[in-house]
């Protein structure tokens, strides 16, 4: 691999990471209440994306400066997918439009409109049995066949 691209690859992951923040900041606001709950999940998962503080508070004055992007790995594109229903889920108080936008969201990633209800559900479902990531990759794999 060419070291021009290594540093797009690194570059894509930056970007990819910025539209995953911009897209948990619409999740925690679409209901109307950016709880503290929420606001500590999504500094969490900016952290782990190597998003700074200043970073992140800047893609939450200005989400309209970030794309959307869908990652071309399919593993982290589930990850994404996990973090927005874990979003959504957080609070213990799951609003109609936080459902409607994990749905769109699956879609948007890729994964067939039939199921992407049943998978966000089966996604919050192990979230709130506290089933870790891959315990819940396993779980939805039928699914996705």
């Amino acid at each position: 691999m060419k070291f021009s691209d290594i540093l797009n690859h690194f570059k894509q992951g930056k970007s990819t990471a910025r539209s995953h923040m911009k897209n948990l900041v619409e999740m925690a606001a679409v209901d109307g209440n950016f709880s503290s709950v929420e606001f500590s999940l999504l500094r969490t998962i900016a952290r782990r994306n190597g998003i700074s503080d200043s970073q992140l508070e800047e893609i939450r004055k200005n989400p309209s400066d970030i794309a959307f992007e869908v990652p071309n790995d399919d593993k982290i594109r589930f990850e994404q997918l996990f973090d927005l229903v874990h979003m959504m889920a957080v609070d213990e108080s799951i609003h109609q439009e936080e459902r409607k936008l994990s749905h769109l969201y699956a879609i948007k990633f890729g994964y067939k409109r039939e199921i992407a209800a049943e998978l966000v559900e089966t996604i919050y479902q192990n979230i709130t049995h506290q089933q870790s990531l891959e315990e819940t990759r396993m779980r939805v794999s039928m699914l996705l066949r």
